[in-house]
């Protein structure tokens, strides 16, 4: 299956960010975008999103680019939807208590 990203490289940590109106999921990636290694940063957090090995995620197009279609072998894409949405679904959350917190924090 085909998955269609858009890549901000050199972030403070890397994570998946959002799902686009393109239907592009945004992900970001803490290596910088010189020599490949954004480039091998973003296989490595496809495939720990999806939980397939690393050898089954290979980037098809935008090598230089930041919005970029990797190849993800031994998974559907309903598979992959449902994995990527239910990762977000954790970081969203993860993002809302945090916000709280420090909101909370504020007021003491």
């Amino acid at each position: 299956m085909r998955l269609a990203l858009r890549v901000q490289p050199g972030a403070k940590r890397s994570a998946l960010l959002a799902r686009l109106a393109s239907g592009e999921w945004k992900v970001a990636v803490s290596a910088p975008p010189a020599e490949g290694r954004a480039n091998e940063a973003v296989v490595e957090l496809v495939s720990e999103l999806l939980g397939v090995k690393r050898r089954q995620v290979t980037l098809k197009r935008g090598a230089s680019s930041r919005s970029k279609v990797l190849e993800v072998a031994g998974i559907t894409a309903d598979v992959a939807e449902a994995r990527l949405a239910a990762a977000l679904a954790t970081v969203t959350t993860q993002r809302e208590r945090n916000d709280n917190h420090a909101e909370h924090e504020d007021d003491e």
